[in-house]
């Protein structure tokens, strides 16, 4: 078996990417998502993600791989070490570059180590390792993983850090009202207020298909997108040819939720999907009227989930107001391997305290779930 490197997905033959995914039709691990990336520069060398994909091969055939990259920032990763890199600096230390296993600008769970078995997966972290030291990195860090690579990253002595995301689970509904009948009375009444709101504005709401979607309406959502970063002073790194491209290539998985007046958009959300679970990611406006954020963001994609028999909506990070609307807490996981022994031992020691923390945290928005029954199997850490 043999190691190596490669600095563009391109260099990778399509059909071995794919093969070690299997069934897996997580969209953000597609071949088609990750390569659109590279191609239409949303990560490159001078926004501090430069390709570091890790292989494994024996006799030209593909057994492990992980998608990773050198990273010269921590921007666009959603599991926050500014902190971290702070104390390295106070130091006088360089925490960046680092290493990062992770789906640029995605805080969605999904695996990472892909490869058929248990040495393999276990060969790609001890890569991850000879890569920190090789090329004299401060860090690796393994993001948004699934219980599976939990298990190998803790057997092999990486330090945890638990997260919390809101996600809704689909209790066989058999359609919206039928998921509102669950809730408590206030919750439901609130529910419909705020749909009937979005929906008193007199616009057309779309669900359409990436592949079905027009020119005019994908760049209809790429100014949505960009909106939203501006007025956060963020930095939009999305562009309209990476969307054409996704959605020419996988576009069954891509999702718009559009708001026009007449012929003019005015609002939409952009969503993936596979056949169990819903993910939003982006959402803009350039009118945001009353309702519109929560119809389009999260009441739409409920109903989407359920008419499609989708297990699990995660409608992205953060925000606790998802919790009145049905999204209940959800641990999220990232693992990290930290070079230098002494901020090893700082660093552990505040993962533990934070875990301990973020438990507690977790059960006291559980205290608040907006059902009647709750089903306790929807939140753990």
């Amino acid at each position: 078996m043999h190691s190596q490197i490669i600095q563009s997905l391109s260099g990778i033959p399509i059909a071995q990417w794919q093969s070690l995914l299997g069934g897996e039709q997580n969209p953000f691990l597609q071949y088609e998502f990750l390569s659109a990336l590279e191609h239409h520069g949303c990560v490159s060398p001078s926004l501090g993600w430069q390709a570091h994909h890790v292989l494994h091969t024996d006799a030209d055939r593909i057994i492990g791989m992980l998608p990773a990259y050198i990273k010269y920032n921590s921007y666009g990763e959603l599991v926050f070490d500014w902190a971290w890199a702070e104390a390295y600096g106070r130091a006088g230390l360089h925490y960046y570059p680092k290493l990062v296993c992770a789906v640029p600008y995605t805080p969605a769970s999904g695996p990472r180590l892909l490869a058929s078995t248990e040495t393999a997966r276990a060969q790609l972290i001890q890569t991850l390792q000879q890569q920190v030291e090789l090329h004299q990195l401060s860090s690796a860090h393994v993001l948004f993983t699934q219980e599976a690579d939990n298990q190998a990253f803790a057997n092999a002595g990486w330090l945890a850090r638990l997260g919390c995301q809101f996600h809704w689970h689909n209790q066989g509904y058999a359609n919206f009202d039928d998921f509102l009948q669950r809730l408590s009375s206030r919750k439901r009444k609130q529910i419909r207020k705020e749909r009937e709101q979005a929906h008193s504005h007199g616009l057309v709401i779309e669900r359409i298909l990436g592949c079905d979607a027009s020119n005019e309406q994908w760049q209809a959502m790429t100014r949505f997108y960009r909106s939203t970063f501006e007025e956060k002073n963020g930095l939009a790194t999305l562009n309209l040819p990476f969307f054409l491209d996704i959605a020419r290539s996988m576009g069954q998985q891509v999702l718009l939720i559009l708001a026009r007046r007449g012929d003019n958009y005015l609002a939409g959300a952009l969503l993936f999907h596979n056949q169990h679970t819903l993910w939003g990611r982006h959402w803009g406006c350039d009118q945001n009227l009353p309702g519109l954020h929560f119809e389009l963001c999260y009441y739409q994609g409920i109903e989407f989930a359920i008419e499609n028999q989708l297990q699990t909506f995660e409608p992205g990070a953060q925000g606790e107001h998802k919790i009145a609307r049905g999204f209940l807490p959800t641990a999220t996981w990232s693992w990290h391997w930290i070079a230098d022994p002494q901020f090893r031992r700082a660093i552990s020691d505040y993962c533990q305290r934070e875990q301990h923390a973020m438990r507690q945290y977790m059960q006291e928005l559980q205290n608040h779930s907006p059902y009647r029954h709750e089903d306790n199997s929807t939140c753990s850490a």
